[in-house]
């Protein structure tokens, strides 16, 4: 079966954006050495499909940059049937949660669960998160949007690889304890 990976960056009081959605934060020269990737391309081997909500995809969408995963499958949950599937993503609607666990089942890679918030809580909450690797940047954003947002249940994991970079970030790889 395929393992479900929530693969982000938050800030010290863990949030994954500003409240506008923004993420200038994770490119701060403050953090960001240049050049290093922090794992994100030996991650990226490692996954052949990407899941995420619509309010994700529409910050990705603001970028100046071409569409990032366009050699992956992709999948955006959405309320509204009012989108169009493009090129690169397919919009889902209506049960995430069984969507989610019959991906799980079919052949392939890994999956990431880009999130945000929304879709990582109720994904948590659905036992469906197999591991997940958290970057921590050494800033305080005070207010945002957080890792989980929303009513979550305990869930435990168990820390299984930790990494410090230069310029104080961490990576902390957790597995969902069994």
């Amino acid at each position: 079966m395929r393992k479900l990976i929530l693969y982000s960056a938050v800030s010290l009081d863990n949030y994954i954006a500003r409240p506008n959605g923004k993420v200038d934060w994770l490119e701060d020269p403050d953090y960001v050495k240049p050049k290093e990737d922090y794992g994100y391309h030996k991650f990226y081997e490692t996954i052949d499909t990407t899941l995420m909500g619509n309010g994700t995809y529409k910050i990705l969408e603001d970028f100046d940059v071409p569409f990032p995963y366009p050699d992956k499958t992709n999948y955006v949950f959405s309320r509204s049937k009012e989108n169009e599937d493009t090129e690169f993503i397919k919009y889902i609607y209506g049960d995430i949660i069984g969507f989610t666990q019959q991906l799980k089942e079919t052949a392939g890679k890994d999956i990431w669960l880009i999130g945000g918030g929304q879709i990582n809580s109720e994904l948590l909450n659905h036992d469906l998160i197999d591991r997940i690797i958290l970057t921590t940047f050494p800033i305080v954003l005070g207010k945002g949007i957080p890792l989980f947002n929303g009513e979550v249940k305990e869930s435990k994991f168990e820390l299984v690889e930790s990494q410090h970079f230069d310029y104080g970030l961490l990576q902390l790889t957790f597995d969902k304890k069994q």
